[in-house]
């Protein structure tokens, strides 16, 4: 019964879908676009904006030719940039202080995925001041239009920029969980390669197989649209083509360009067709013991994909035929097994970790708790997995890495 009841839920969500208000950001792209945001922003009437980004990427001067610019148009603005990785309820509660404190009317997201998604924190709690960040929590629970929203992504992986999606930790209950309601959608979006140009390494390739992530389980799913699987098959063959490029030689601006490009589709195409258990397991990390989203999702990706078997297999033949991997005459079985490989070949030349150390097995439990109430009965996954699943999946992420302890 619960499986038919998961089943159902997801149908009838599948067919509301099709009347809500879906729309895509307005986007600036190639190199130098960021230069042009500050004149749209002063052209739409905004006095004045709250920035929304972190430490890191204001002491690394990136946002100086903005703030300039935003300046030079008339257009006032106050930073806020104490975003923590993961970032907290207390971080949207103390932006939107500023934001209401100096009366702006306009909200920047500028960085990763972690600014962005404290942003449309704020912007939720704008559009519902009476409402908690823990009220709006699951689907469609904003409901209000939201300030005018700009989203400037400096890493190659979230997709925020195009997603109907915040992630929000309370670290008082190591809890990680999502809102997601259409009006979160950016209304403008700036894919500008410069300013990915000077990421590390590492942020290089966990933000991509965060990408990859997206498009595979969107691809997966049983909630797609012509579209979003246009948008998924675009998006692999961007990232398998780009990736490691864009690792090994960071200046090489086509590269970086063509990963945004990547990383928008699979944004795109996961907004409307979701995610799945990688995800759930990803967050449910993330809160419990601050692992990089990112980082858990590349962790995840093989090992859920791998638990699924046959269920899909024939999905996963079809994106190794976007790479043309493979010959005319394997099975689907063989293929799938050749595209998880080529996954698993990917994170390796890239330096990415098999397994996540700070599994703790008494955690386990509370871990797959979390997990299974983000995707239970949300996510129309290519099959339906027990807790049991979930605690096996687990497991295996964190057995290999004691075994070569």
């Amino acid at each position: 019964m619960k499986r038919l009841y998961c089943r159902l839920y997801q149908r009838s969500l599948q067919l509301a879908s099709y009347f809500l208000p879906w729309r895509k950001p307005i986007l600036l792209e190639g190199e130098n676009s960021l230069s042009k945001l500050p004149e749209l922003i002063q052209s739409k009437s905004i006095n004045k904006v709250l920035v929304v980004t972190d430490q890191g990427i204001f002491s690394l001067g990136l946002m100086n030719g903005f703030l300039k610019d935003l300046t030079r148009v008339g257009v006032r603005y106050i930073v806020y940039d104490k975003t923590v990785p993961n970032p907290t309820i207390d971080n949207i509660e103390e932006a939107l202080k500023l934001y209401q404190e100096n009366q702006c009317d306009g909200i920047v997201a500028f960085g990763g995925g972690s600014p962005m998604d404290c942003a449309k924190g704020v912007g939720a709690r704008v559009a519902n001041p009476r409402k908690s960040i823990s009220q709006m929590k699951g689907v469609l629970k904003v409901r209000k239009k939201l300030p005018p929203l700009f989203a400037i992504p400096t890493t190659a992986g979230t997709g925020s920029e195009a997603t109907i999606v915040a992630v929000v930790s309370d670290p008082r209950t190591r809890e990680k969980y999502p809102v997601n309601d259409t009006a979160l959608i950016p209304r403008y979006a700036v894919l500008d390669p410069l300013l990915t140009v000077g990421l590390p390494k590492n942020i290089t390739s966990t933000t991509g197989l965060d990408a990859l992530t997206h498009a595979v389980e969107a691809y997966i799913g049983r909630s797609n649209t012509k579209e979003t699987k246009e948008f998924s098959r675009k998006a692999v063959r961007l990232i398998f083509a780009n990736l490691y490029v864009a690792y090994s030689q960071g200046g090489n601006v086509k590269a970086r360009e063509n990963m945004l490009k990547a990383s928008y589709y699979a944004g795109v195409a996961f907004t409307r067709a979701y995610v799945g258990y990688i995800h759930a397991l990803a967050h449910a990390l993330g809160g419990f013991y601050g692992v990089p989203h990112g980082l858990a999702n590349a962790v995840i990706l093989p090992y859920v994909l791998e638990y699924y078997g046959e269920a899909v297999h024939g999905r996963l033949a079809e994106l190794a035929d976007v790479l043309a991997i493979g010959s005319l005459g394997d099975t689907h079985e063989k293929k799938a097994i050749m595209f998880i490989a080529a996954i698993k070949e990917l994170s390796q030349k890239m330096n990415i970790p098999q397994t996540i150390d700070k599994i703790v097995d008494r955690d386990i439990p509370l871990l797959v708790e979390h997990a299974w109430k983000e995707a239970t009965p949300l996510y129309p996954v290519p099959k339906l997995l027990s807790k049991n699943d979930l605690s096996s999946i687990l497991q295996r992420i964190s057995a290999a890495n004691k075994e070569e302890i």
